[in-house]
């Protein structure tokens, strides 16, 4: 059963391909039909997403604007406890970074606004990374470790058996170690403490712990939620080639859409969660890749479906995907697309989850399932071919239905159709295009006005986007898993370059 479970989203999408080019050779016109009502889809669901972007945008600005630790202090709304009892403890995964961007993620956590006598911070090396590593830990150590209330470095040991090397057994190794060392010697009950795990080059604003922790004492079931901040990837925006710079503003928005769809909503890289809730699940798991999403997955059948994702409608800033020459840049750009479409691996998880479900407590209604089955299914399909589907049925009936559908009207209109169709779905390229603009970190000096002409139009580039560094390496994923084995994808930590 497992291996059906790992081979079916792979095969659903490779039929559709295949269906797609049969059919049409052998019905062209019924091609031609559906591509059409096909385009209609697309641009509609352009819209859609357009209003909830925008509302999202409008969301997050406006929550840029409230002082959100004067809220807590005069206890607005709060209903799940004093504020002034809640500690945040935050782990950050590093293997290799450099000193200059560890650095300016402490940086920014030293600087914000919230008590830091309530901040328990953990930098969690990875003990493979080698002694430039270990010299980088020690610099963050010395220069921040009088910054917060605990301060506490964990060597992730390499080669544990049952583990992947990746960021989910290092940050359970860490939680593990700051519980032992610093939360049960303190008596810190597990219920006051919120824990958040960021990419090590995650940067956070000024009021961001506010805003968390007055979501988590404001929430219909803070033990019961994870906690998503979306991210914007500006820290190097400006060092970025255009292409880099269309993909990392293609995942925020992404990102920002979800935040008004909460009932969608999934954990994504840098987020918070309960810490009582990771003790009772037993921490993450070890040998997956995409650990955070998974970590959803784990606590919803853990708590019987029971669970669901705040959005916070405010962000974290992070490094966007930038190597020191444009064709490397683009290869990570694809391996870091590919191991965000192996987030896959959590299909097979759930649906077994949820038929054990079934055959014994059955505390997950058969709606969820449903809802959960084909929403979670449906959404990796159309990464992998949707943008194929758009580019290629236009005119593969024209090349492969013959001469007899080639001297019919609907073979004459169906280009123009299409391309009228999609030139009006071009309205969600210009909504991302300003927006792009407007999230636009302070300028460096050399940064013209001319330039923003260049960061408008680099969204022209946005179909190859889609297409190679979406519908390819999202496919080659669910490939990897339907054919497992030595294809099966392992952890794979983006490099970080200023």
């Amino acid at each position: 059963m497992n291996r059906f479970l790992e081979i079916l989203p792979g095969a659903l999408a490779w039929a559709t391909i295949a269906l797609m080019i049969l059919l049409s050779w052998l019905a062209p016109a019924w091609v031609a039909v559906f591509i059409i009502l096909f385009d209609i889809y697309w641009l509609l669901k352009t819209v859609y997403l357009s209003f909830h972007l925008r509302a999202s945008f409008g969301k997050i600005r406006e929550n840029s604007k409230i002082d959100w630790l004067d809220k807590l202090a005069k206890g607005d709304n709060l209903k799940n406890g004093k504020w002034e009892d809640i500690h945040h403890l935050i782990i950050l995964p590093m293997y290799k970074e450099q000193y200059e961007v560890v650095r300016e993620s402490f940086a920014s956590l030293a600087n914000i606004n919230y008590p830091k006598d309530k901040l328990i911070v953990v930098l969690a090396p990875e003990e493979r990374a080698g002694e430039e590593t270990r010299e980088t830990a020690q610099k963050i150590e010395n220069e921040f470790k009088d910054k917060f209330f605990r301060f506490l470095t964990v060597y992730h040991p390499a080669d544990l058996p049952g583990e992947i090397s990746g960021k989910g057994s290092n940050q359970a190794w860490a939680a593990k170690e700051a519980k032992k060392t610093i939360i049960d010697p303190l008596k810190i009950p597990y219920e006051n403490i919120l824990l958040s795990v960021f990419d090590v080059d995650t940067q956070v604003p000024f009021d961001y712990f506010g805003r968390l922790t007055y979501v988590f004492l404001t929430c219909e079931k803070p033990q019961r939620s994870s906690f998503q901040p979306v991210p914007l990837f500006t820290n190097n925006i400006f060092q970025a080639p255009a292409l880099a710079r269309v993909i990392a503003f293609s995942s925020t928005f992404w990102q920002m859409i979800q935040q008004s769809r909460p009932e969608r909503l999934t954990t994504f890289s840098s987020h918070s969660m309960p810490f009582k809730a990771i003790v009772e699940i037993g921490f993450w798991d070890k040998d997956v890749v995409s650990e955070d999403s998974r970590i959803f997955w784990q606590c919803y059948l853990h708590y019987g479906g029971d669970w669901r994702v705040e959005p916070l409608f405010c962000s974290v800033s992070m490094d966007a995907n930038v190597a020191p020459a444009f064709w490397k840049t683009m290869a990570n750009q694809y391996k870091q697309q590919r191991r965000w479409g192996w987030g896959c691996e959590n299909i097979p998880y759930f649906l077994k989850g949820f038929r054990k479900d079934s055959a014994s407590e059955k505390r997950i209604s058969a709606g969820k399932k449903l809802y959960w089955t084909f929403n979670i299914i449906e959404s990796f399909h159309s990464w992998a071919t949707n943008t194929i589907m758009l580019f290629a049925l236009g005119w593969l009936p024209l090349f492969l239905g013959g001469a007899n559908f080639n001297f019919t009207l609907l073979s004459y209109n169906l280009p123009q159709i299409t391309r009228l169709i999609m030139t009006l779905a071009m309205v969600g390229v210009v909504s991302s295009a300003i927006l792009s603009v407007i999230l636009l970190p302070p300028k460096p000096v050399w940064f013209k006005k001319r330039h923003y002409v260049f960061y408008f139009f680099q969204w022209l580039l946005m179909p190859v986007t889609l297409i190679l560094f979406g519908a390819i390496p999202g496919l080659e994923a669910q490939t990897r898993m339907m054919l497992g084995g030595k294809f099966r994808l392992g952890f794979w930590v983006t490099p970080k370059h200023r």
